[in-house]
């Protein structure tokens, strides 16, 4: 389907290695559909803590900002946490992915700690997210990058990239890289804005714990949970029973989220028009056959639960039928109670915007980002 962006530079900070840029590939056609790919490069160091956590109950909002601007997209996400050398680790890279349940899994299961001193491995970090992440490449895609840490980089490493570097390959390669940093270390605020200024991105500073992580409780938010769980209830995990097993853990990390994450997470799947996925990242036998990605008859008896092995073929259609039947009137009534949602939220973000127009948070910072450049 697409092609990578592969390694333009070889080598880590204990290797000693020639930086070299070969050509990129562009991706095959993708059938005239808009693709968007945002990646999060995220220090994750002790420091970070309060805003890791504010970034775990916004993920979806975030991605609800994009539905909003471009509900037709694929929208791609990558998560790239970093620390330094002689942490626990020093990157963690989760690829291009439009299964957003799954980054949203591994973004809860991110811990701050380490780090204590400064620079940290934002070099290698920014490198990674060019060289390890699965980017596509083509005229109706947009590629965004948000750095967001509060320490400067190491320049004292031999044989590594350094970010102007980096940034000359984002650029020539239409990534738009942006800069958030947290807290007011000036050499920190130095080395962003020139990051963003050269990645044509912005730079925005933010306060140490992320700011103030606003959350907007609606009189639909009950309903919108309550009318969730039912069309959750239709959901039918089929594939191995390690794929069975991976779609079970997903629903039950999304029945697990506070109730704001849970109605956002709602919202994602009411409004986007490309797909519907009650869990993304396949696996789910009703979406993929009202996806078009499968019929009954191509599925294996033993892909799928036993409870639907024991029916005949018709037995079988007859109960597919009635959960697409069932899940269509839920996904109507959703429809109608997103859009209620949606207009209390927005007189409330207008009160709160005429108060107010200064940016102070992550998820802010992140939302204002991408209204703008999607646009």
């Amino acid at each position: 389907m697409k092609k990578s962006v592969h390694k333009f530079i070889t080598g880590l900070a204990t290797t000693a290695a020639i930086i070299s840029f070969p050509v990129l590939v562009h991706a095959d056609n993708i059938g005239g559909k808009e693709r968007i790919e945002v990646a999060f490069v995220l220090d994750t160091t002790g420091s970070m803590v309060d805003l890791i956590d504010g970034a775990k109950r916004k993920i979806w909002s975030i991605a609800n900002t994009i539905v909003d601007i471009h509900p037709g997209a694929e929208i791609n996400m990558a998560l790239i946490g970093y620390r330094d050398i002689g942490d626990d680790y020093m990157l963690k890279t989760f690829d291009m992915s439009t299964d957003i349940q799954g980054l949203y899994g591994n973004l809860i299961r991110f811990k701050a700690d380490g780090g204590g001193d400064t620079p940290e491995a934002v070099n290698e970090a920014l490198n990674a997210s060019m060289r390890d992440l699965d980017w596509s490449m083509g005229e109706d895609i947009q590629r965004i990058v948000f750095l967001v840490g509060d320490a400067p980089p190491h320049m004292d490493y031999e044989n590594t990239p350094q970010y102007p570097e980096i940034i000359k390959y984002a650029n020539k390669h239409d990534i738009v890289v942006n800069a958030i940093q947290a807290g007011g270390d000036r050499e920190t605020r130095k080395v962003w804005k020139e990051i963003a200024q050269r990645g044509r991105g912005k730079y925005i500073p933010i306060p140490q714990d992320g700011g103030r992580i606003t959350v907007i409780e609606t009189p639909f938010d009950g309903d919108i949970i309550i009318l969730q769980q039912r069309i959750d209830e239709t959901v039918i995990p089929y594939g191995s029973d390690d794929e069975q097993t991976k779609v079970r853990e997903k629903m039950s990390t999304k029945s697990e989220a506070p109730e704001s994450v849970q109605v956002e997470n709602s919202k994602f799947y009411s409004k986007r028009t490309s797909s519907k996925e009650v869990i993304t990242g396949g696996g789910d036998l009703i979406g993929d056959i009202k996806n078009g990605v499968i019929t009954l008859d191509k599925v294996e008896e033993k892909e799928l639960p036993s409870d639907l092995q024991s029916l005949n073929s018709e037995e079988k259609q007859s109960y597919i039928e009635e959960k697409l039947a069932a899940r269509a009137e839920l996904e109507a009534d959703m429809s109608r109670l997103i859009k209620k949602y949606d207009d209390y939220v927005a007189d409330k973000i207008k009160s709160a915007s005429e108060a107010s127009d200064e940016i102070d948070s992550f998820d802010q910072a992140v939302q204002e980002t991408l209204r703008e450049q999607l646009n």
